[in-house]
């Protein structure tokens, strides 16, 4: 071998030297990032407890009616214990059931059938408010539909006082201390009970009696009944809670069942949220 074959040799080989005559493993990939395992969102929170809706039809002709009653949820379940008022399809002292979900996109509760009138309420619940709609199918109000909005109603517990004024223009006052139940009754009504005092001449002190609708001390929706026993008769109070959360609640007055039988109108004061 001559001097420039020799010297073609040994450059081949230092080439092929400084290529790496074995090949250099390829990096790794790397390790995929592990999965995040899909999470179902809690469903909107609905504040359960005492209920009072208003109900305008697109229905020409149709009245008003109105909804009142309790609301309960269970995770992403929603129930209503209503009555119906303002209808002459419905008698208002029948308990209404109704049964739904609550999701994102709102609520909706639909009845059992009652008398072939199957009820749906559909909307959402925003705080202490609703806005949606309601249908009627079947039976006596059949096709009945339209706007629907609601607002929860506080507890109306601690403070009692007001005004009594019968016929003759007479008048007499109260103060008192009542308690309201949180819980509903299977009526859809919240108990009442506490204590009374009065300044007229015919009874000083009462207690009044708990119950549920439609009897003893209770609320339903905006609807306040008081029964109080005292030493000289029964009084009765109807009345209905003024809407803009001032605590005023007006509406009519018996006594019976004693030496005084009377009857008027009252205003009571039951105390403010705004007061605890």
């Amino acid at each position: 071998m001559d001097r420039l074959e020799i010297i073609l040799a040994l450059s081949a080989v230092v080439l092929f030297c400084g290529c790496g005559g074995t090949p250099r493993p390829a990096p790794a990939s790397p390790a995929p990032a592990p999965s995040t395992p899909l999470q179902t969102p809690s469903p909107p929170q609905i504040t359960v407890g005492n209920w009072q809706f208003t109900a305008t039809s697109t229905v020409p002709g149709k009245p008003p009616l109105t909804f009142a009653g309790s609301i309960g949820q269970a995770g992403a379940a929603a129930n209503a214990v209503l009555h119906v008022g303002g209808s002459s399809c419905f008698d208002q002292s029948t308990t209404i059931g109704l049964t739904g979900t609550v999701t994102s996109d709102g609520t909706s509760l639909t009845s059992a059938p009652l008398n072939g009138q199957v009820v749906t309420l559909t909307g959402n619940f925003a705080g202490s408010a609703f806005n949606g709609t309601y249908r009627i199918k079947g039976g006596c109000a059949a096709g009945e539909q339209g706007s629907l909005s609601g607002f929860n109603v506080w507890n109306i517990g601690v403070d009692l006082s007001g005004t009594f004024t019968n016929s003759a223009q007479k008048t007499f006052h109260v103060v008192g201390e009542i308690a309201q139940s949180n819980s509903a009754s299977p009526e859809g009504s919240f108990v009442i009970t506490g204590t009374a005092t009065f300044d007229t001449p015919c009874f000083s002190a009462g207690t009044i009696q708990s119950g549920t609708f439609p009897s003893g001390s209770f609320l339903l929706g905006t609807s306040v009944v008081l029964e109080v026993e005292t030493s000289n008769g029964l009084l009765t109070f109807l009345g209905t809670l003024n809407p803009d959360a001032t605590g005023e609640v007006e509406g009519n007055y018996t006594v019976t069942g004693g030496g005084c039988d009377d009857r008027g109108t009252a205003v009571l004061q039951v105390a403010s949220p705004w007061d605890y």
